[in-house]
């Protein structure tokens, strides 16, 4: 499979979903707190599970000389945690508020890397690490609306560079 915008989300949420490098393992599976990794929305999100989503907001490509190109990827994650998934008592939705903040601790573990590759395992030329956009930025949903609803949320926004081209 040639690496390339049609598969960068799909190549993303493997990193996101390996384990047993030294990183934080982040699938229940493996002993970490999600459920659910995957690229792309579904159209019926899993109940009572942790979720989180893999997609892609923006894709751009930039010029670096006569037919070179480098493609850009803001990376855009969608994290769903039921309230109640971890925890059962009275002070469940702090506790689940809790949960969700460590599981984003380990997440951004994981996206942070290793110190000195950046790469997601050579996935990709460097994440979160090409300026304008070097950070990894974690915003999370309203508590409130949320726990009406019955489950907390975050979104995970970060860059990836892709291996550049020749056009």
């Amino acid at each position: 499979m040639t690496n390339g915008p049609a598969n960068a989300v799909a190549r993303e949420a493997a990193w996101l979903a390996a384990h047993g490098d030294g990183l934080p393992a982040l699938l229940t599976a493996n002993g970490g707190p999600w459920d659910v990794i995957q690229a792309y929305m579904p159209r019926t999100p899993a109940a009572q599970k942790t979720q989180l989503y893999v997609l892609r907001r923006r894709w751009q490509t930039e010029r670096l000389s006569i037919g070179r190109r480098l493609p850009s990827y803001q990376m855009h994650l969608l994290a769903y945690w039921p309230i109640g998934a971890t925890t059962t008592g009275s002070q469940i939705a702090e506790t689940e508020q809790a949960a969700l903040d460590s599981a984003l601790a380990l997440l951004v573990q994981r996206i942070e890397g290793y110190v000195g590759d950046h790469s997601h395992g050579g996935r990709f030329l460097s994440v979160a690490e090409a300026p304008p956009s070097t950070t990894v930025a974690v915003e999370y949903g309203d508590p409130a609306q949320a726990i009406a609803a019955g489950f907390l949320s975050a979104t995970v926004t970060y860059s990836a560079d892709d291996q550049d081209y020749t056009a």
